[in-house]
């Protein structure tokens, strides 16, 4: 990597510091208790270039690579509420880049567009109530009818889902399993959408999740991204990305939950002694920063595999699996040091625990990374009629 590009990311960075300073971190306790960030949040991030990092220049992006994406996330969560870089992340990378791969010159105009610049607001639409790691189980229908598709079915577990302008949608056109599997592009005022509750969640309170349903929604076809019965694929390319994500910012997490530990340990007095001062204190957070450190070395080859545009989906998987399984006792280690304290909603380390618990599930299931990894580690069997 060029001595220029480094300080060109290094100014990136700083500017997106001082705007989380500044207007995000004196926020969030306010956006926790909304339940979602303000929509001029987007507008703000678009202004300053953060929400088309990884997008076409041609329609207002900046074409950086994912190295751009993980300082962005690495800076986002320093904020102290991990809902605020999900929902960002959510709309900058996960609604959006598989239009910017895949999309039709029209379609990016449309979506691209208005979403660098923070004016309309994405989702990703996959989940639903009986399918979610399982995405060749997806029931959602879309029949063609003339010059739409028209959308019967219901998605759950959504982000942004109440308060995004379109929906990037995984649908089925044809016969169960992968293959009958496409994606559109509904928007919120599309005829039959209906937005339903906004979902009680256990942390990440300042990400907007929700579910959707679809009412016999007419969608043009112009809208079908990709080939019709291409939608698996494109989904799957997009997890590769989303997991990349979560690594980084299971990384960043951890990292800043230790620091806080440490900062903490350094100045509590307990018995005449900084907390630090006992030995099984010190210990536990030596563990832990090697652990962390671990983690960080495990997503920094993904990272550095996928830049490269090499095949990396046993190192993401591995990053992912990795760091969310371990941040769940690191967050537990980094809450205790802070005793009482430790349970109280306005203190961030609170707040970090309990989000912690999410990216074991988020993208796919620890159970699913495993998976993928024993396959293209050629852990798989063979059997007979396979």
């Amino acid at each position: 990597m060029g001595e220029p590009e480094d300080q060109e990311r290094e100014m990136f960075r700083q500017t997106l510091r001082r705007l989380v300073d500044r207007e995000i971190t004196p926020n969030v306790l306010e956006w926790e208790r909304a339940g979602r960030i303000p929509r001029d949040l987007f507008s703000r991030l678009g202004e300053l270039g953060f929400l088309g990092v990884r997008l076409s220049p041609e329609y207002g992006g900046a074409g950086r690579d994912f190295r751009y994406t993980a300082t962005m996330v690495r800076e986002l969560v320093r904020c102290g509420s991990i809902g605020v870089p999900v929902s960002i992340l959510a709309h900058a990378e996960f609604a959006t880049k598989v239009i910017d791969r895949s999309g039709t010159p029209e379609q990016k105009r449309e979506f691209l567009g208005p979403a660098i610049t923070g004016e309309r607001v994405g989702a990703l639409g996959v989940t639903e109530p009986g399918a979610g790691s399982d995405v060749a189980a997806i029931a959602t229908r879309a029949a063609r009818d003339g010059g739409d598709y028209v959308v019967s079915g219901s998605k759950t577990f959504i982000t942004n889902a109440t308060t995004c302008d379109w929906v990037t949608t995984a649908v089925r056109t044809g016969e169960p399993g992968h293959g009958g599997i496409s994606i559109l592009l509904i928007p919120a005022d599309a005829p039959g959408f209906v937005r339903g509750r906004r979902l009680e969640k256990l942390g990440t309170h300042a990400s907007d999740t929700g579910e959707l349903s679809f009412e016999e929604c007419r969608v043009p076809a112009r809208n079908l991204l990709g080939p019709e019965g291409g939608g698996f694929r494109l989904i799957m390319e997009g997890f590769a990305g989303e997991r990349l994500v979560l690594a980084v910012m299971c990384g960043a997490q951890m990292r800043e939950m230790w620091e806080k530990a440490r900062g903490y340990g350094l100045e509590r007095q307990a018995f005449g002694r900084p907390i630090l001062g006992f030995q099984a204190w010190r210990h536990r957070l030596a563990d832990a920063l090697a652990t962390i450190e671990a983690a960080e070395a495990l997503t920094e080859r993904a990272l550095d595999l996928s830049v490269r545009g090499e095949r990396c989906e046993k190192e993401i998987s591995m990053a992912k699996l990795f760091a969310a399984e371990a941040m769940v006792g690191i967050a537990h280690d980094c809450a205790q040091i802070f005793g009482g304290y430790g349970y109280m909603e306005e203190v961030p380390i609170t707040r970090l625990y309990r989000d912690s618990l999410a990216f074991s599930i988020g993208a796919g299931t620890s159970e699913i990374m495993r998976e993928i990894i024993a396959r293209e580690a050629g852990l798989l069997p063979r059997t007979e009629g396979r």
